[in-house]
């Protein structure tokens, strides 16, 4: 009998020489973007079908022998619709598919053409033989202002995690079909609020772990681990340059030119700092010891100056600027 080809390959969008690891990764990916939890009931029947495609595809190529045995195929996987598998294929034991679309175990006729009743997830990697499985370790963002990071504290996190389907145990399948609450996935999503300690001076990029708050182990396993990839947002005032800060002071002419004590905004507070007579606009004044905590100390914060021309005069203020410009002439 002549089955409908279904091309793994393509169903999964990688290539016939993909890795284990892209496999797994465009699973993942599709298994997320098409779980029927995430589509309304207009098209949640869509979604459904989808994943049970994306499922049977990676029953296959996830599965050493069985990736081979369809790869043995040869240039049959190019024929299109209708596949009828070769009189003088070596190595096959080939099944007559029961049913319109999809065999007992709940994959298609082609699949059930090519492997019989295995049920779906029949490799190791997804039996309920196997002993206990730690949870997957998960990773997200943490964006933090940049006073949280220096000061430290603790921040409510709100996430969503993959959890193991009750419904199913775990095993994507419930009976003889696809679980209908997980899609085949073997997980449901679940949100979940963590008071998350962020210790004193993290910096951008930086990791914190937090131990048994990842994905749900199986079969009596430990959670996985939580990664929280530390984002610092863009602030009003500081620039960070590694380890050090930088901020501007605006100053009047008379104040560049005779020099003054400002007041300079920083991580521990305001403090006064002085400017030295005849600052020129973009000098680069520094206030040791007032930049990011890091392993010999702190960094240093540089503070800019910028002049500011004043747009009104009083006339007595005026008549000031032109004596000095008289004064000035010639010189």
């Amino acid at each position: 009998m002549s089955v409908s080809f279904r091309d793994y390959y393509e169903i999964l969008g990688v290539n016939r020489g993909a890795t284990e690891k892209e496999i797994k990764t465009a699973y993942r990916k599709l298994a997320r973007k098409w779980h029927p939890d995430l589509h309304t009931s207009k098209d949640k029947d869509v979604a459904e079908e989808k994943i049970k495609q994306i499922n049977e595809a990676y029953e296959v190529l996830s599965d050493k022998e069985k990736r081979e045995k369809y790869d043995r195929l040869g240039q049959n996987w190019r024929d299109g619709q209708e596949f009828r598998p070769p009189p003088e294929a070596e190595g096959y034991q080939f099944y007559t598919g029961g049913g319109a679309g999809a065999g007992a175990s709940g994959f298609s006729d082609f699949f059930e053409t090519l492997f019989g009743g295995e049920s779906p997830f029949g490799h190791p990697a997804r039996t309920g033989r196997r002993g206990p499985v730690q949870g997957q370790d998960i990773e997200s963002e943490l964006e933090l202002a940049l006073e949280e990071a220096y000061r430290g504290g603790e921040k409510s996190l709100q996430f969503t995690t993959r959890e193991s389907c009750q419904d199913c145990g775990g095993m994507g399948v419930k009976g003889n079909a696809f679980c209908r609450r997980c899609g085949g996935t073997g997980a449901t999503s679940d949100m979940r609020t963590l008071a998350v300690k962020i210790p004193p001076g993290v910096r951008d990029g930086s990791r914190i772990r937090l131990k048994g708050q990842g994905g749900e182990g199986s079969g009596g396993g430990a959670r996985g681990d939580l990664y929280l990839k530390v984002k610092l947002l863009p602030h009003s005032v500081f620039k960070i340059r590694g380890e050090d800060l930088e901020t501007e002071v605006i100053l009047r002419p008379e104040q560049a030119v005779l020099g003054d004590q400002v007041s300079i905004p920083t991580l521990d507070g305001p403090v006064l700092m002085k400017v030295p007579p005849g600052a020129r606009a973009g000098k680069r004044l520094r206030l040791r010891g007032k930049g990011l905590p890091h392993h010999k100390g702190r960094g240093d914060e540089y503070v800019v100056v910028r002049i500011d021309i004043p747009e009104h005069l009083t006339a007595e203020e005026e008549k000031l600027y032109r004596d000095l410009a008289s004064l000035r002439k010639g010189v």
